[in-house]
């Protein structure tokens, strides 16, 4: 904290600082693990299997470019990178849109859906094992309403975004 706090800091309380502190480090913790277990198993990583499942939950497994990076709220050139990564390994092909020629769409080959089905067991597992089992219910359910009100707020923020 600063030296001479400024009067207009609603600071932290100590119970609101240690949530904080436990969701900052819980989840650097629970996403480090997820994205090991894929890139130890599939030499992928979480953003490339993030990547593949919002593309398998699209018509004809494809979807523009800038609907993607807005849909896992990364910048668009960290996706170009990624989508670049992922084309080179035959998981994801790109090329203009078929509906209007403009934009680029990402389309998820069958190599990279066949990676998907395989990846999903050892993801899922690890979700589970380091998250929804170690809750109750009603506080994993608390968690989603607090993070789905994080999220509405930051995106209502950047009305450009297509959170899809």
């Amino acid at each position: 904290m600063p030296d001479t706090p400024s009067t207009d800091t609603r600071w932290l309380d100590e119970s609101q600082q240690r949530s904080w502190r436990a969701w900052l480090l819980g989840n650097t913790l629970l996403m480090g693990r997820l994205d090991d277990d894929l890139r130890r198993s599939f030499n992928i990583s979480l953003v490339e299997y993030e990547i593949l499942v919002r593309l398998s939950e699209r018509p004809d497994r494809r979807m523009r470019m800038a609907q993607l990076a807005d849909a896992l709220a990364h910048s668009r050139s960290r996706v170009t990178h990624t989508i670049d990564r992922m084309e080179k390994s035959g998981y994801v092909t790109r090329g203009p849109s078929p509906d209007d020629g403009r934009g680029i769409v990402a389309t998820m080959t069958d190599s990279g859906y066949e990676l998907l089905e395989t990846a999903a067991h050892v993801h899922v597992t690890g979700v589970r094992d380091h998250l929804v089992d170690l809750a109750t219910a009603e506080d994993l359910q608390a968690v989603g309403r607090v993070l789905n009100s994080v999220a509405d707020h930051l995106i209502a923020a950047h009305p450009e975004m297509e959170m899809r």
